[in-house]
């Protein structure tokens, strides 16, 4: 599949297009700082562009575009950014709140959008038949559900986002386009080195059921499996890779 991450030069996002490329995929990904082109994994195109310029989605996918061949089979929409202060919800500013959701659920949504009608255009002139399988993998988080309040704006846009792969799935059924939202727990990357310390513990006192962090090419992982079409009859689903820690349990 040629398929598009974004955020994929560092923590998560870089973990997926590690394990895409050795399955053999066509990868491109972008990040908002330039990057030097000798760490760029061979067989990767990187393209330099910020996700919550939504006026510059065209030139992204465009560049995609003209050195892939076609538009992306697959969109991994990865980007996103913690709050720059964990403040209480009492005292979370407002332009914290405008900054995630700008970038955590805005730029992705609306970059959704302009993949879905470039994927849909490409889904109409194949039979409906022998369609090729495309899909939309939304990377949220288990902040989804659960409420932490010094860090409110984060958990909101995980939430939203969950509702916008449900959205998009219904919408791009009919066209053969599967929508799914994989789902991290504790993962160690550069978003929470901050709270090393304090998940240290939390994971060896039993926060998750496999008492160990996640890594970003647990995540990848997962992205393989949704290219590879093995869940191809589960659009709109949720994947928790958590290692058990949303389990109920005592």
């Amino acid at each position: 599949m040629k398929i598009l991450v974004t955020g994929g030069s560092r923590g998560i996002g870089k973990g997926i297009v590690k394990e895409l490329l050795a399955a053999g995929h066509q990868v491109g990904y972008c990040g908002r700082k330039a990057v030097d082109p000798a760490s760029v994994p061979e067989n990767a195109a990187f393209f330099q562009a910020d996700v919550s310029d939504i006026a510059g989605h065209d030139a992204l996918l465009d560049a995609f575009e003209k050195h892939f061949g076609s538009a992306p089979d697959m969109l991994v929409n990865n980007a996103g950014v913690a709050p720059e202060v964990r403040a209480d919800l009492l005292d979370m500013p407002i332009e914290s709140f405008e900054r995630v959701m700008r970038i955590n659920l805005e730029g992705p949504f609306f970059l959704t959008q302009n993949v879905a009608r470039r994927m849909a255009k490409a889904a109409e002139q194949e039979n409906a038949d022998s369609r090729k399988f495309r899909a939309i993998v939304n990377i949220g988080s288990v902040s989804a559900d659960v409420a932490s309040i010094n860090r409110g704006e984060y958990c909101l846009s995980k939430s939203a986002v969950t509702m916008a792969t449900k959205l998009f799935a219904v919408r791009l059924a009919d066209l053969g386009i599967g929508v799914y939202e994989l789902r991290p727990g504790i993962i160690k990357s550069d978003m929470t080195e901050c709270v090393t310390a304090k998940y240290d513990k939390l994971i060896a006192e039993g926060l998750t059921l496999q008492r160990r962090w996640g890594q970003p090419e647990d995540i990848g992982k997962a992205v393989v499996m949704l290219a590879s079409g093995a869940l191809a009859y589960s659009t709109g689903q949720i994947i928790g890779i958590d290692g058990g820690m949303t389990i109920s349990h005592f």
